[in-house]
């Protein structure tokens, strides 16, 4: 994992199954909110479909977050 990485961003895959699709910094200047958006769109390349189901997680929490 990256050390200047920001967020971790997800896609789940089955129902307790995600993947992880990348990690991205966060942007300077952004506020966390669209900041975290844009971590969304930078790992995809794209715009998410409807019905698509993603998480982006602050890096440091992200493997606590889903061993629940």
């Amino acid at each position: 994992m990256s050390a200047g990485a920001a967020y971790v961003v997800l896609q789940r895959v089955g129902e307790h199954e995600w993947r992880v699709l990348g990690e991205v910094a966060r942007r300077p200047g952004l506020p966390a909110r669209k900041s975290r958006g844009q971590a969304l769109r930078d790992a995809l390349g794209r715009e998410p479909e409807h019905g698509e189901a993603f998480a982006v997680l602050p890096r440091s929490e992200w493997r606590l977050s889903l061993d629940c």
